[in-house]
């Protein structure tokens, strides 16, 4: 008996750890969103459009590109893309993204953040999967 109620406080300590792991992620992904929105917002009415995106692109990439060579391999993406969507963003599989191929990449994951088809993406948006990957790119 001391066996089975010794796995029970393991097993609900372990889902109450995992349920604070995952309402972490969820909270701080809502707030890498809500802050990517605040920040690139340049028209301020509450939505991101694919002006502010790209421009938001340009300046990532910018800042990415530390060593100036006007290319971005996987090492200074750092994280941001997978192997699968850096392949994807290289269609000249030179193994690096110019500064047009990052951009077309968050063009790409823009539209299919933007659900309602609209143009935008608003913070519900942001939130969504689709969006997530935009945040990510933008980070």
């Amino acid at each position: 008996m001391r066996k089975s109620v010794r796995l029970l406080f393991t097993a609900v300590g372990f889902c109450a750890t995992l349920g604070l792991s995952v309402g972490a992620f969820t909270s701080a992904a809502d707030a890498s969103a809500a802050s990517k929105l605040k920040t690139y917002d340049a028209d301020h009415d509450g939505t991101l459009d694919l002006k502010e995106v790209t421009a938001a692109a340009g300046t990532t990439f910018d800042a990415l590109n530390k060593d100036k060579d006007a290319t971005l391999d996987m090492k200074e993406l750092q994280g941001r893309l997978s192997k699968a969507g850096f392949a994807a963003a290289d269609p000249d599989h030179d193994k690096t993204l110019t500064k047009e191929e990052y951009t077309a990449a968050v063009v790409k994951a823009f539209k299919a953040a933007d659900t309602d088809g609209d143009g935008t993406l608003d913070a519900k948006e942001l939130k969504s999967k689709a969006g997530l990957v935009v945040v990510q790119l933008l980070k």
